[in-house]
Formats: C-alpha cells, structure tokens, sequence
C-alpha cells in the first residue's frame, strides 16, 4: 500500500494512494491526484548518505569511503512531489541527486545486522539537490550545498515494505525535460540498508518516521530554472519536481 500526506481543502491530510493513483481520503471519498497539494510523506529526521555509490565516487574522483559520511537534511529543505526547488542566483552548479530513502517503523536502538531489516516501514523517493559552487570538501557537505530552501523534493508517498522484493536491486533513473540523464541501481551501493540501520542505531535511538536517503549513482548534470526533473526508483515512485529561479520563488510568496 502506498501512504501519503497531502493538503486537501485547507486540511493536512494521512491518505492512501490506490495502484490507478487515485487519492483515498480519510472520509472514505477519493480526490484526483492533481487537485491537492502533496507533502513530504514522513516528517522524521532526514540522513544522507554521501559518495555511497562507488561509481558515483569515481564520477568524482573520490576515494571510496570506508565509512559511511552521514549528514542531517533540514527541515526547510524538504519539500513534496510537483512542488517546485529554488535555482539560488549567481550559481554556477546545481544538480539533481536520485535516491532510495528507507522510512524507519519502530525504534531502533543497538539493532544487529540480522534484524535490522524488521525496524523498515517501507521506501520512498527523494532528490537530494546540491549547490556545487559551495562544497568546500566531499567529505563533509556543508549546509550551503545540501540544506537550502526547497531542495530536498521527497514522495510522493511511502510504499510498505512487503510490497518490495529486494531493495537492493532497484533501478534509480532522472529525467531533465524527458531526457534521460542518471540511471543507476541500488545493488552498487557501498553501504547497504542493513549496515546503515546498524551504524546509526549504534550511536544513536532512530525513531518512527526517521527517514535514510542511501544516496546515488552517477550521472549528475546541471540544470536551470524552467527545467522539469523527474526521479524514479523502481516499484517506489516517480517524484516529478520544477526548478524555478531565486526572483520567481520570492514573487510567488510575495
């Protein structure tokens, strides 16, 4: 089953989505996909995982890591599924990301490797924007790069985990204005789910709603305001965003 959170009627809105993408609201009506609002469907911490694609890394021309480099997204970053993301001025470098994020059920403290799979709700899709003008070292993002208004799409909705055979064998694509420009799969990540619930829940109790990005593949371009980028993760979802320029961001909120 898939879960999402929309705005609908001045309402925010817990909402299952049929396999026709119709909107089942909570009154037991259903509402057409294009008439609401749609929200980040988790509201937990956001971890990201960077360089956790070993051809990604090479991409590059970083080393591998022998850890993983764990970042926080903020909260101002996320935003929901045909919403749009903010092109700052004056960048030269701003590119999509395509990522698997696995949403976090039920506690999570000390998990061994073995189990760390029970503590999965299930998988959505995000687009981890980056503004490359400002990364001082791949090793440790800053938050000039990865945590700016609106740049972190995510959605649209959650996908229970029974309904996903193996979600290392996923196939990760980006679209700019319907040409396809990334496409990778989760069976090269360096780090895989199991190993990365164990190391956080290690250090640190994850809670319902926390959320993973594992991180993508290479296959990185450039993209502009006007541009329509699509990022698909296979048997999840298609997350579809639009970048608009800094001024028509703060027109439209004016």
């Amino acid at each position: 089953m898939k879960h999402a959170k929309i705005y609908y009627q001045g309402q925010e809105l817990n909402v299952t989505v049929d396999e026709q993408e119709n909107i089942l609201l909570p009154d037991g009506g259903t509402v057409n996909r294009e008439d609401v609002i749609w929200l980040p469907p988790a509201n937990g911490t956001l971890f990201a995982l960077g360089l956790n694609y070993a051809d990604h890394a090479t991409e590059l021309e970083f080393k591998p890591p022998e850890e993983p480099l764990v970042f926080i997204k903020a909260a101002n970053s996320l935003t929901g599924h045909r919403q749009v993301s903010v092109r700052p001025d004056n960048v030269e470098y701003m590119h999509y990301e395509a990522e698997l994020v696995v949403v976090i059920g039920r506690p999570a403290h000390k998990v061994s490797r073995e189990n760390a799979m029970d503590y999965v709700a299930g998988y959505t899709v995000c687009n981890d924007y980056a503004i490359r003008d400002y990364l001082e070292n791949y090793y440790r993002p800053n938050l000039r790069v990865k945590s700016r208004d609106t740049l972190t799409p995510i959605g649209p909705w959650i996908v229970d985990k029974n309904e996903i055979a193996d979600p290392h064998n996923l196939t990760l694509r980006t679209w700019v204005n319907g040409e396809l420009r990334q496409q990778g799969t989760t069976a090269d990540l360096i780090f895989d789910i199991p190993f990365l619930i164990t190391y956080l829940s290690d250090f640190m109790t994850l809670q319902p709603g926390d959320m993973i990005a594992t991180g993508t593949p290479k296959g990185l371009s450039n993209v502009v305001p006007g541009d329509e980028v699509i990022v698909e993760v296979e048997g999840v979802g298609r997350l579809v965003n639009h970048i608009v320029s800094q001024q028509e961001y703060e027109e439209s909120l004016s």
